[in-house]
């Protein structure tokens, strides 16, 4: 049974005026159980409208969206767990970071006794625990992404949906972060369905990668299957700078601007 299933979701725009843009058509696939599967695709194709649709944040949309074989509303709504993380941390200012992994448990409702537990284990996964006490503020970006990413993993998810996680950060942390989440994901073997724009970077952390385009509205172009490299990775390794030259010429491919895509 797949974890995550789309099949024919279409999503439209409505501005002022009765104006109207189509932004997703026709988006059909599906994500295994503990799979990682990367999206790519240009600017404003609907790669972060999926996330939001699937995390049912959005729910004006055409076509099906089902969660372990059943409508995605009915799983959300029986205990399933969709975990979130942003380009930004979103931590809550006024809290440590102890206090932050609590807030996510108490929301999850998870018993008060395992908080404790459960904080020192996602915050030593991601190399924080000396930092509990500290407030984001105190911290350097890359620390306040980890500590993110700690905070996802805390509530055990079925998926785990994020959305260019480590843009914002420079590439030796990002490259740190990268390492950090699959370290953490062979253990929870958590799905995983992310957003990005940097080929590298999703041919490291991806099983599959599903590359957008536009024609003129966002749209599955190509499957990209990167289970021949084998785990764990290696940032030098000469298949993933292969694998990678592979998926930026389907990007090229695939990335056509045409009138029809743009807001009326």
């Amino acid at each position: 049974m797949q974890q995550i299933e789309l099949n024919s979701v279409r999503k439209v725009f409505r501005h002022g005026a009765g104006r109207t843009r189509t932004v997703l058509e026709g988006i059909s696939f599906s994500v295994r159980p503990g799979e990682v599967v990367g999206l790519l695709g240009p600017s404003g194709c609907g790669k972060s409208t999926i996330l939001n649709i699937i995390a049912g944040l959005d729910t004006d949309y055409a076509g099906s969206v089902r969660i372990q074989g059943r409508p995605m509303h009915e799983q959300l709504g029986a205990g399933f767990r969709v975990s979130y993380v942003f380009q930004e941390s979103r931590l809550l200012p006024w809290m440590t970071l102890a206090q932050n992994v609590a807030f996510a448990l108490e929301a999850a409702g998870f018993d008060r006794g395992e908080w404790q537990r459960r904080t020192h284990t996602v915050l030593e996964h991601v190399g924080l625990v000396e930092f509990k006490d500290y407030y984001p503020s105190q911290l350097s970006g890359g620390m306040q992404q980890r500590a993110s990413i700690a905070r996802a993993f805390s509530v055990d998810p079925d998926i785990l949906l994020m959305d260019e996680p480590f843009s914002a950060l420079d590439e030796l942390t990002a490259r740190k972060l990268r390492q950090s989440l699959l370290d953490i994901w062979s253990k929870f073997r958590t799905t995983i369905l992310f957003v990005s724009h940097n080929a590298f970077e999703s041919t490291f952390l991806a099983d599959r990668i599903l590359v957008m385009g536009r024609a003129p509205a966002g749209r599955i172009a190509e499957e990209i299957d990167l289970g021949a490299i084998a785990r764990p990775r290696e940032y030098d390794a000469t298949a993933l700078f292969e694998h990678s030259k592979h998926v930026i010429r389907a990007l090229e491919r695939h990335a056509v601007e045409t009138p029809a895509a743009l807001p009326a």
